[in-house]
């Protein structure tokens, strides 16, 4: 290991990696350490990141040095004046200010958001199940069956959430179907998640082995 900066940076990230995964023995000490001392680089990362990137940039430039040949930019007033009504929060006498900052960036937002969510998550999920199952020019494909199991799916599992009507005979057998392809999603989730972890881990375990102490790895 190199006696240098680069070295000690080494030491300083294996040792936090340690005292990080030591909470799987128990809550200690270096957990505690380690754990308060990401938290607080974060923010402190993060509020850096928010001054030189937004308020510096965004805000104190255009309004108070702005660049030659443009004046100031008085349209920045607005959106300034509702962010520093947030602040008001902290203060009890005031911090009714704040909600109409609140309730212009939530209806803002949902107005933004809801017609791309509905164009990305509704109308594209819907589309799969409108293709036709069958055609007379291709027959019957492995598309064919990925779009029967597509259809098969969305149709039990509105099945099931279908609480007005009660569960039994025809009805009750596809809800049933409906509670597996839900099982299956939620499988199939969870495992993407626990694959992301692990790959973190990996990430980890490599940095401790190759890194700091320098295990040849194939």
């Amino acid at each position: 290991m190199k006696g240098d900066w680069t070295g000690f940076g080494i030491i300083v990230a294996a040792g936090l990696t340690l005292a990080m995964y030591s909470f799987l023995y128990r809550d200690n000490p270096m957990f505690k350490f380690a754990e308060h001392l990401y938290v607080g680089v974060v923010a402190a990362y993060q509020l850096a990141q928010y001054w030189y990137n937004n308020i510096l940039t965004d805000v104190y430039n255009p309004l108070f040095r702005p660049e030659p040949g443009r004046g100031v930019a008085w349209e920045v007033v607005v959106p300034t004046f509702l962010g520093l009504m947030m602040l008001t929060r902290f203060i009890p006498q005031i911090s009714w200010l704040s909600r109409i900052s609140f309730a212009f960036v939530v209806g803002v937002g949902a107005g933004l958001d809801i017609p791309r969510r509905i164009a990305s998550f509704v109308l594209q999920q819907i589309e799969p199940t409108l293709k036709p199952v069958w055609t007379a020019s291709a027959g019957f494909t492995l598309a064919s069956l990925d779009t029967f199991l597509i259809l098969a799916g969305v149709v039990s599992v509105l099945v099931y959430f279908s609480f007005s009507v009660e569960h039994k005979g025809a009805v009750g057998a596809v809800s049933r179907v409906g509670i597996w392809f839900l099982m299956i999603s939620f499988g199939a989730s969870f495992g993407y998640t626990i694959m992301a972890r692990l790959s973190l881990l990996i990430g980890r375990m490599t940095f401790l082995l190759r890194d700091w102490l320098h295990v040849q790895i194939q």
